[in-house]
This record gives C-alpha cells, structure tokens and sequence, in this order.
C-alpha cells in the first residue's frame, strides 16, 4: 500500500537529536572511556602482531621495523610535516564520506571528486595566476574546486535520487572518469613541453599558491582541515538539518512520514560532501604539488574513506585516523629503505588496522 505525504499530518518540528548511546544511563563516562580505550589497544596490538609475523617470514625483524618506522617517522620533525601535509586531504576527503554516510549513503568517490577539484582549480590558475593578483586567483580556485567537486557528487546523487542507481558504484566508477579527465588535459591541451618528457601542466606561479606556517613546510591547508571538521562536526550534531539528516539514515521512510524532504536532504549531503573532497583537490595541488601530474593525489581519497570508517563516520576523530593513516603511508618509505621490504607492504598494515578496528572494536552487543 502506498502512502503520500500530502495524506500524514503536518510535521512537527524536532526537538533535537536523540539521545546518543554515550548518554544511556547505567554506565558512567570513565567506564565507558576505559572500555573503549581497552578495545583499540587490543585490535591494534593484535593488527602489529599480525604484520611482525609477516615481516618476519619475509627475513626482517619486526621489532626493527617498528623501530625504525618510529624513528623514521613520529619522531622526526620533517617527516611530521610531511605527515601533516598529506594528512590534510585525507580529512578532507573522510569528511566527503563522513556527510553522506550519516544520511545512509556511501561516497566511494572522494578520489574522483579530489581530481576534479584539482582539474577545475588548475584551470581557473593556468589561465589566471600570470595575469591577475596572486590571491585573487588563490580565492578563485579554491571557489572553483569546492563547487566542481559538489558537481562532480551531484552526477552520483541525480542518479540516485531520479533512476535509483546506488550512488557507490556512480561514485566508484567516476574515479575513473576524472582520472581520464585530468589524463587528456595533461597528456593534450595543458601538456607543459618544458617538463623534459615529463607529462605534467606547467606549474603554478608563486601567488598562487597556498601560504606555509612560519619557516616551515606545512601550509595553511591543515588549519582549514581542522576547521571544516569542526563545522562538519557543529552541523551534524546541533543543527535541525543534521538531525533531520540522521533520521534519514537511520530510517528513510519513518523520515518521510514525518515530513522530512529526503530527496533533499540526500542530495545536499552529497554535494557537501563532494564540495569537501573537491577543497581537498585544491589544497593539495596549491600546497603540495603545484601542478597537475600523472599520479596526482593518488590513494588519497581512497585513504580518505578507510579514514572515515576507523572514525566510524564521527568527524573529530577523522583527524585521529588521518593523522594515523598519512603517518603508515610515509612509513612505506622507511620499510623500503631500512628494512629491504618493497614499499607497498605498508598496505598490508593499512589493511590490518582497518580490519581489526572495524571488527575488533564493536561493542558486545552492537548491532552490525
């Protein structure tokens, strides 16, 4: 039987966001703190044991490889801000997952979306930054990028909000579509010839880049990361839209009998999230990269979502889990170099973690 909304009473406005579980009486905050803690040092611990019986049947201590990951990564201050910097783009791009997730939705494309910021951005900067004041066009890209990258989510969400099509496979298969995008762009029109066979566009003007912190490397990227979380994290959890948001998730059609336009309310969930990613696309090409190359911002949406699950899809702690993540993937270097293991093993630590806080991390009883 089918139900229209003009049939149901007119909605009342929500109170508010219901209780969390971490209000639930019975059980005090440290317990609970205590509890929580326990169970990320077991499901990482058991993570490290795993990957030190890989590393050892492959002839390496795996004491000296954590020894020298350490010593290679955390406790040197420039490979800090080399984790800080591409940290920044990872949380931007968890956040890209983090909004549409509370609606029920799946953004597999912050990849993609990254891409085609960096794309519209490069573009708004090859044809302005010899020409016009350089922060002028540093505003102007970063406005160019967040809207593209909104665009770029929207193809995924009038998919799915007009012939159903689930927005993970659109979002997962338009990766692709801007990685060929951006390929025809460096490889054709925006090919810089003085790259000596290097299949790049020409590099940004100084103006146009973002600023760094003090005599460091580490740019301002990270302060607008840290501070789009914060709002991400405000809007979620205080604001009408974020509740109505949340009861979307947790049961589309209770939502739509209480009045709620979910149509909407999915759509804008996805374009914010795009518009997220499309920033991080900018921030990496203006602070990181300079220019479009081959593997431009390759994995980092990919390392984006992982993020955005090991935080459970709660923003403050999407900074914990890309912080944790940039810092594994600049450990690969150290495993080649000081430990004679190829690079990429470092995924098979990436893959660990994840797998032990998603599985390992559930409270007894939580539903799945």
């Amino acid at each position: 039987m089918s139900v229209t909304v003009s049939a149901e009473p007119a909605p009342a406005e929500p109170a508010g966001p219901p209780p969390s579980p971490a209000e639930a009486p019975g059980e005090s905050l440290a317990s609970r703190a205590l509890a929580t803690t326990l169970r990320w040092v077991v499901a990482l611990g058991g993570a490290l044991v795993v990957f030190g019986a890989f590393v050892m049947a492959n002839g390496a201590n795996p004491l000296q490889v954590y020894s020298d990951i350490w010593s290679s990564t955390l406790a040197r201050g420039t490979s800090l801000q080399q984790i800080l910097i591409l940290a920044t783009p990872i949380v931007l791009t968890a956040l890209a997952v983090v909004v549409p997730a509370r609606g029920g939705m799946v953004n597999v494309g912050g990849e993609g979306q990254l891409i085609i910021g960096a794309v519209a951005a490069a573009g708004v900067g090859l044809m302005l930054d010899q020409r016009v004041n350089g922060t002028v066009v540093l505003i102007l890209m970063l406005v160019a990028g967040t809207v593209a990258g909104a665009l770029w989510a929207g193809v995924a969400a009038a998919m799915r909000l007009t012939v159903r099509v689930n927005e993970a496979v659109t979002t997962l298969l338009l990766n692709y579509v801007a990685l060929f995008v951006m390929q025809y762009l460096i490889i054709g029109p925006w090919r810089d010839p003085g790259q000596n066979g290097r299949i790049a566009s020409r590099e940004l003007e100084t103006g146009a880049l973002l600023p760094v912190l003090g005599s460091s490397k580490v740019h301002i990227g990270i302060a607008i990361a840290v501070i789009a979380t914060v709002a991400v994290w405000v809007l979620l959890r205080f604001t009408t839209w974020g509740f109505r948001l949340s009861v979307v998730g947790g049961n589309a059609e209770a939502a739509r009998r209480a009045g709620f336009n979910v149509r909407k309310l999915l759509l804008g969930a996805l374009l914010l999230g795009g518009a997220f990613a499309g920033l991080a696309g900018v921030i990496h090409l203006t602070g990181k990269e300079y220019q479009l190359v081959s593997t431009f911002g390759a994995n980092i949406g990919y390392l984006g979502f992982l993020a955005s699950w090991l935080a459970r899809h709660r923003p403050i702690p999407v900074l914990v889990a890309s912080f944790a993540l940039a810092a594994i993937a600049i450990a690969g270097d150290s495993l080649q170099l000081r430990s004679g293991l190829p690079a990429p093993t470092v995924n098979i630590l990436l893959g660990l973690v994840l797998i032990a806080v998603l599985g390992w991390t559930t409270k007894k009883g939580a539903k799945p």
